[in-house]
């Protein structure tokens, strides 16, 4: 079968899948068919391990709202369908019951800094004069630097850390609490402090925001890398102190998780 090919003009589709063990069913199963489930996974991973997609990324959920957790990235719909498919044919029938799905995808932020606000920036904060050479590097470097991160945006390379958090949100649309009804300036005002708070955290939490506006229940889905649990405690709560979380922001259930490859997946789960 050729599923239709289907791409987004920029920017890749995200899946995160959480499932449940059926620990019943799979203490009936032969030890034989739990080492082909490993080994059908093992290289479902190897040949989707691009630093950016397609790939497949696997983990164990921690706090007992799933079992195993799966993050896919694939610059076509029919990819990471059919990704999401192969990963549950690696496991016997009825060993896997879906807890939570999500579908999104990477995007550019409307409330980027544009060129235009680059520039002005260096005329009014840094007193630069437009037609000088030092005014001319420093939109180069910020120019570049705004390309990296459109780049890191659209086509994300996240870092194999120990830690994945994950959880959908959305912007409140509550009689005076209506984000939409906020003018474009207002709500951009507000967001760039809302990313000030994010930039604390470079190095200890690695950030994916994908928009799901259309396609799942939420808007946006946050995928938080990290090292350590504490990282990713800190920069949620310090968030909510910020007028765009505080006022604006609800949040579905949250997912804490262990990276984890196959090998080790199995060993930590006992099958």
């Amino acid at each position: 079968m050729s599923l239709p090919v289907v791409k987004l003009n920029q920017g890749v589709h995200v899946m995160h899948l959480f499932y449940r063990l059926d620990r019943l069913r799979w203490s009936g199963l032969p030890d034989s068919a739990s080492t082909k489930a490993r080994t059908k996974l093992e290289k479902l991973c190897a040949a989707n391990a691009s630093p950016s997609h397609p790939r497949l990324v696997t983990y164990a959920n921690v706090g007992g709202k799933a079992d195993l957790a799966f993050m896919l990235y694939a610059a076509e719909l029919g990819t990471v369908a059919q990704l999401h498919r192969d990963v549950e044919a690696c496991f016997p029938p009825g060993a896997l019951s879906l807890v939570f799905s999500y579908l999104s995808v990477s995007e550019l932020s409307e409330y980027m800094s544009t060129e235009e606000d680059n520039r002005m920036t260096l005329i009014q904060q840094e007193k630069l004069h437009p037609e000088s050479e030092v005014f001319q590097a420093r939109m180069a470097e910020m120019n570049k630097r705004r390309q990296e991160y459109e780049r890191y945006r659209l086509y994300p390379e996240m870092p194999d850390w120990e830690v994945m958090g994950f959880y959908p949100m959305s912007k409140r649309r509550k009689a005076e609490d209506n984000w939409y009804r906020l003018d474009f300036a207002a709500r951009k005002k507000l967001m760039a402090g809302h990313a000030r708070v994010g930039r604390k955290y470079a190095g200890r939490v690695s950030q994916l925001i994908t928009g799901s506006t259309g396609l799942d229940e939420w808007e946006w889905g946050v995928t938080l890398l990290a090292h350590q649990v504490d990282a990713l405690k800190e920069i949620v709560y310090e968030m909510r102190f910020d007028e765009v979380t505080a006022r604006y922001g609800e949040f579905g259930h949250f997912f804490v998780n262990l990276r984890l490859n196959p090998a080790d997946l199995w060993e930590h789960l006992g099958i």
